[in-house]
């Protein structure tokens, strides 16, 4: 199935759909967000303590990127979703009744495990049914919809937890992925037919992970794509401390604040698509590294010259997040450019190195707690100035590697 042969009608709804999946994860992040103090007065703990929470959702996000991987090349695309979307389901009904911390954290875990099923079918599925020219458009307009999250759930989650209370938060969670089940199950189609010849050993599988990890152009712009998209994780693990403790907006105010901020992002991934009419996406990566680098450290140095007024850091992250809707599309669009066969273990790989990345930046700013915004603000300008260094240094390889291919004879 190409964009060529699919209704205009038909691509929208495919659009749709796989945004949704895609949405799942970033979604049951930005809702609860704002439900931070509520849940730490409920749970008898304080916010700090609750930033374990998004980092077990982090980390489990990371770790079922590459157990689901195999499991959609090996099986196909709709089943393993299926499963995700259950166990996504029952973990949020456990969220709603939970009543300590801890269990919250090993659910929020469970619930992470379930929701990244959604978006590595989703990624893997862009590169089934759409040619490889197009996907970083089509990245492009899932980033659209995903952006429905940042702009909405924030605001959405800031009243349903100052009105009927944080547990309300989960069950809405469960009522939309239970309608994400269902409309797969009704209208998405199977895009991918099940290699019964793939085994699920661990030896195999790693194999085929190692492989997916050789080609240099994957892994530059995998790595350089984790530690810019790991920004995102910063900014959401730091944002409800900061915001609401340090420069003290509510729980109303800072839900607005955060779909504010959002515009930059989801803008920019619009911006780049028409952008790609007349750029190529490698030629658009390196100056949206430079500048999100820039402005990483200019948060850094006003936050240690003690000049990050609440204006400044809201000028500031805007314009960080503005960068990462021009390299988000184009890195995975380069990721999964050289597979076709494998693009299930490709999209987990670079699932589980972003989400990994993230899970620890998202762990640094929860453990390093002070009093300022020093935390969030060093870690922001890291992930930039790596993600930047890395590229630097990757596309080298990437050369190198294309020169050697070139190189090899062609035997009749």
């Amino acid at each position: 199935m190409t964009t060529t042969t699919i209704a205009p009608s038909r691509f929208f709804f495919l659009i749709i759909i796989l945004g949704s999946l895609t949405a799942l994860g970033p979604f049951s992040i930005d809702m609860y967000l704002p439900g931070f103090p509520a849940i730490a007065k409920d749970l008898k703990t304080d916010v700090a303590t609750i930033g374990f929470s998004l980092t077990s959702f982090f980390i489990g996000i990371s770790a079922g990127q590459l157990l689901y991987g195999p499991l959609l090349d090996r099986f196909g695309r709709k089943k393993p979703l299926y499963a995700g979307l259950i166990l996504y389901i029952a973990a949020s009904i456990g969220c709603m009744y939970c009543h300590s911390i801890e269990s919250l954290i090993t659910l929020r875990f469970f619930q992470a495990i379930g929701s990244c099923a959604a978006s590595v079918a989703a990624v893997a599925m862009v590169r089934d049914i759409f040619p490889v020219q197009d996907n970083a458009r089509v990245f492009a307009l899932l980033m659209l919809v995903v952006g429905a999250s940042p702009m909405v759930a924030p605001a959405v989650g800031g009243y349903v937890t100052s009105i009927f209370g944080w547990h309300m938060v989960f069950l809405i969670l469960t009522i939309l992925c239970g309608a994400m089940l269902i409309s797969c199950f009704l209208w998405l189609p199977e895009s991918y037919q099940p290699d019964t010849t793939l085994s699920l050993k661990p030896k195999p599988i790693i194999k085929n992970f190692v492989a997916v990890l050789s080609n240099a152009q994957f892994t530059t712009y995998a790595l350089a794509g984790a530690f810019s998209f790991a920004g995102i994780f910063t900014y959401v693990s730091g944002s409800p401390r900061v915001f609401m403790q340090i420069y003290q907006v509510s729980e109303s105010t800072y839900g607005w604040i955060f779909a504010g901020l959002s515009v930059g992002f989801i803008g920019c991934s619009q911006i780049n698509s028409r952008l790609l009419r007349r750029f190529e996406s490698k030629q658009i990566i390196p100056w949206a590294l430079s500048f999100q680098s820039l402005f990483g450290i200019l948060i850094y140095l006003s936050a240690y010259m003690e000049v990050l007024t609440l204006p400044l850091l809201i000028v500031l992250l805007f314009g960080y997040l503005c960068c990462l809707g021009f390299v988000n599309p184009n890195t995975a669009a380069l990721c999964l450019a050289p597979f076709s066969k494998n693009a299930g273990s490709a999209s987990a790989v670079m699932g589980a190195l972003q989400l990994g990345i993230g899970a620890v930046a998202s762990a640094a700013v929860s453990a390093f707690d002070d009093n300022g915004a020093g935390p969030m603000a060093a870690t922001l300008a890291l992930c930039g100035l790596s993600a930047w260094a890395i590229l630097v240094i990757g596309r080298k390889f990437i050369r190198t590697e294309a020169t050697q291919t070139a190189a090899q004879p062609i035997l009749h």
